[in-house]
């Protein structure tokens, strides 16, 4: 390094002219653009503006205005870069190219040394340090220049003007610029008196096609689908231009040819000519819309109640509106034996409306039709069936007619069996009347044979007797509907019981079984009173089911509120055995006491959950608590629902992680999560899901992009189950008129108009998107139900009835996760006191140090590190 030389000074810096040369002309570019953006947005919109066509549709003082105000404003965006733009000097580029390597090495080797040249032990360390700069300067790189202009433009209008040219060029035309010298002084009478056309072409909008301009096509082949809108307006001398066409296959009274607007349809291949100076002429050659087709696929499955579900697919080369099936019964096949010798009534068609995908291509897709026809006059009885689709151009499609038998409910108690068909035989024709009520008398004639229950008996005499008066007169239509709703109601009570039955048989078997204890009973006896016990809490539970099914239909609960009440039954059965089994396993060890015990708490089980079935059934007393329970049980679903939206939105970014740890989590695979497994399908069970586990198989990432879409999906779904369950509860919502009971409907249209943001951006994969709409809805609700909550403590105030056992039983209810007691009015948190002091501090402080650690690595993706950012500014 002593031998550094000015030699070797001179040879380092001549190495950085091309750097110098790069960074010096990126400082010019970087000056332009700074200097000349007003001056770009200017002519952006002007272009934009033009292209557009807006001179050729607003008054021509607006438009004059307008080209004063572009001139002006192109004028001062002129003088703002001449003021602005300096050309950059050598030494400003030396700079700029010094300041990015480290220690400014370029201004060193141009430095010369101040003192102590006549040292040789100073020159020695003069010339090392030099030596040392040049190495730095070695590996200079031009530097990129800085052409951002957000701190000099803070309302973005460059972007405004990018995105309306961008508009101009996808929708408008670059020949309209021209016609605005038309517009100029000495061209008007040219321009009115010229003879000029426009033309547009306007596909049918369940195409899906833009729309074309005529002006822009040159002469040649036109290719449109059928039913094509065709526009065309002639400006001048009337006569001058003229149109001729064959494609609209008009007949009767035609416009003439020189009329100024003529629209017409295009239903057939042909020409379009428009004759005359600046005439075009085009072939046009017609796409057909295709009729839609529809067909059934597989067989029709009947479930065990009656339920029919009847798989279709169907086509369309433009998409499906809507479709129905169309059932008539099949006299022909029909045994025409005993009540059905008679002629049938007529009867209508039954027709019901098919299912059309709510979301998604209606282009090819399969659906199913599931529909319970039990209680139809033609049930189980030989049917036609044809289905019939409908486009968006009126085509109809139809099936091949099939011949199937009518899917209805099977009963197997003799009695309710005889019943039902008696039923049939009334609708089929009323005059089979008296001969029903006859059959129905021979059956019941030993009632200790076929009754269970004396009531039941009673019932069954009496509508003999109605029926047998009834036969005397000719039945209206409202009797047959009568006679036939209370055979149903009768049949069904026979070959279902009723809960109080099924009560009784459990408490006699309980009380058996606990006397049974008490004398010391053989282990045989307690065996066989055991599997007594078994059998009669499973058919309590099962009539309890059955139960909570018919409310649910009565009172119109929809299809998440059965599946709450179902999958609460199912909880409430497992518990129950599992109690079940340790009583026996208690027995068979000689614990006769502690076996006691267990079996007294077994019995006050079945008789909370009897009381929570009534206490469900009796809500409708109070509405403004239902409401309030409501709302907290939609909370809790969209909480459920947010939970597992983040969790997805951690594996999207991580999907090596351990998908769902932690134990109380709402996502999927948690340890005790209750979302659905990430390793399957959305409906896998947890045996499969852990199989899978142990065997160490991972989907393709093909696969795995599927999965996600699917999980993606099945969340929208939920979500919009659950936004049909909370405009359901908007319509039901008491205190309509008070200052609370408004406040709550305005907090209620809020988290509904959340809840639709979060469907959307779930559909999309848009899992940040969509966790902000769900927490906004979720603020809405809390809100909502604080106002709610206000408006029952008013009313209480005023003299109304006490809510001391209500609030009691909502508080339980309103317990987290955890256990603890949630905030008040319907908050998310615990008022009670969880960690205070230093501990909890220290732990809120490692939380907030974590997500500012993690918001901080730029190697995580932007969605996840905003949302991180989020979570900072909120907490």
């Amino acid at each position: 390094m002593a031998n550094f030389s000015r030699h070797d000074k001179h040879r380092s810096l001549k190495a950085l002219r091309w750097p110098l040369i790069w960074t010096r002309a990126g400082m010019i570019g970087e000056r332009l653009v700074h200097a000349l953006w007003p001056l770009f947005s200017v002519v952006l919109l002007a272009l934009a503006a033009l292209m557009l066509g807006l001179q050729d549709i607003v008054p021509i003082e607006i438009v004059w205005a307008s080209v004063v105000l572009v001139t002006l404003g192109a004028l001062a965006a002129l003088v703002f870069a001449m003021r602005r733009f300096r050309l950059p000097s050598r030494e400003e580029a030396i700079d700029r190219l010094d300041a990015s390597l480290k220690g400014r090495p370029i201004r060193a080797l141009m430095d010369e040394q101040a003192i102590g040249d006549t040292d040789a032990a100073s020159t020695a360390v003069w010339r090392a340090h030099q030596a040392r700069m040049a190495d730095r300067a070695a590996g200079a790189q031009p530097v990129a220049p800085e052409i951002r202009t957000a701190t000099r433009d803070p309302y973005a209008l460059r972007f405004v003007a990018m995105v309306a040219f961008a508009v101009a060029l996808l929708f408008g035309s670059v020949w309209r610029v021209g016609s605005v010298a038309d517009l100029a002084p000495g061209s008007v009478e040219t321009a009115a008196g010229g003879p000029i056309w426009e033309g547009w072409v306007e596909p049918p909008r369940y195409t899906g096609r833009p729309a074309l301009y005529l002006n822009d096509l040159e002469p040649g082949q036109l290719e449109v689908p059928l039913g094509t809108l065709v526009t065309v307006r002639l400006y001048g001398e009337l006569g001058a231009l003229t149109v001729a066409e064959t494609v609209s296959a008009r007949v009767g009274e035609v416009p003439p040819a020189s009329d100024p607007v003529q629209e017409f349809t295009i239903r057939q291949a042909g020409q379009i000519e428009i004759a005359g100076p600046g005439g075009r002429s085009w072939e046009v050659a017609v796409t057909p819309d295709a009729p839609p087709t529809v067909s059934r696929i597989g067989d029709v499955e009947a479930a065990a109640l009656g339920e029919a579900t009847i798989p279709f697919t169907a086509q369309d080369d433009y998409g499906v509106e809507a479709g129905e099936a169309r059932i008539a019964l099949d006299v022909a096949s029909v045994d025409r034996r005993y009540g059905l010798s008679l002629a049938p009534e007529e009867r209508p068609q039954l027709v019901v409306g098919l299912p059309v995908p709510l979301a998604g291509s209606r282009a090819d897709f399969q659906e199913a039709l599931v529909e319970d026809f039990s209680k139809h006059p033609w049930a189980n009885l030989p049917v036609t069936l044809q289905l019939s689709v409908l486009d968006s151009a009126e085509q109809n499609g139809l099936s091949e007619v099939e011949q199937l038998v009518l899917p209805g409910r099977r009963f197997f108690d003799p009695m309710a069996s005889a019943l039902i068909e008696m039923r049939r035989d009334i609708l089929w024709n009323r005059n089979n009347t008296a001969r029903a009520a006859q059959i129905m008398r021979a059956a019941a004639h030993r009632p200790a044979d076929v009754f269970r229950k004396e009531t039941t008996q009673l019932r069954v005499n009496r509508l003999i007797r109605r029926m047998e008066t009834l036969a005397r007169f000719n039945l209206s239509d409202e009797m047959q509907e009568e006679l036939a709703e209370e055979l149903w109601g009768l049949a069904l009570t026979i070959e279902e019981g009723d809960l109080a039955d099924a009560l009784e048989r459990l408490e006699r078997a309980r009380e058996r079984l606990e006397e049974a204890m008490r004398n010391g009973a053989s282990p045989d006896e307690i065996a066989e009173l055991m599997r007594e016990l078994r059998q009669a809490t499973e058919d309590y539970l099962n009539q309890m089911r059955r139960q909570a099914e018919l409310d649910a239909e009565e009172n119109g609960d929809t299809g998440a509120q059965q599946q709450q009440n179902e999958n609460s039954m199912t909880m409430t059965q497992d518990d129950i055995q599992r109690m079940m089994d340790r009583i026996q396993e208690l027995m068979e060890q000689g614990r006769m006491a502690e076996a006691e015990q267990a079996l007294q708490e077994l019995q006050e089980l079945l008789e909370n959950l009897r009381m929570s079935q009534n206490g469900q059934q009796g809500q409708g007393q109070n509405p403004g608590q239902e409401a309030m329970d409501g709302l907290a049980d939609t909370l809790r679903e969209q909480q459920g629902l947010s939970d597992q939206a983040f969790r997805d939105l951690q594996e999207q970014f991580n999907p090596n992680a351990q998908a769902g740890d932690q134990a109380g989590n709402e996502g999927r695979n948690g340890n005790q999560g209750r979302g659905q497994s990430h390793e399957g399908q959305g409906g896998q069970g947890e045996g499969e899901a852990q199989g899978q586990g142990q065997n160490g198989q991972q989907g393709q990432p093909g696969q795995q992009g599927n999965e996600g879409e699917g999980l993606a999906q099945d969340l929208a779904d939920r979500q919009q189950a659950l936004r049909d369950e909370l405009r359901r509860q908007q319509g039901s919502l008491p205190g309509q008129g008070s200052p609370e009971g408004d406040a709550a409907r305005d907090a209620l249209e809020r988290a509904g108009r959340a809840m639709d943001g979060a469907e959307d951006a779930l559909r999309q994969r848009d899992y940040a998107e969509a966790i902000d709409n769900q927490s906004r809805a979720m603020d809405a609700l809390r809100d909502a139900m604080r106002n709610l909550g206000e408006m029952m403590a008013q009313q209480e105030q005023n003299g109304q009835q006490g809510q001391g056992m209500v609030e009691t039983d909502q508080q339980t209810n309103n317990r987290d996760p955890l256990g603890r007691d949630s905030g008040g009015e319907g908050g998310i948190g615990s008022d009670q006191n969880m960690l205070q002091g230093e501990e909890g501090r220290r732990r809120a402080q490692e939380l907030l140090d974590e997500i500012r650690r993690r918001s901080a690595e730029t190697q995580r993706p932007e969605e996840e590190r905003d949302y991180l950012k989020r979570l900072l500014d909120r907490f």
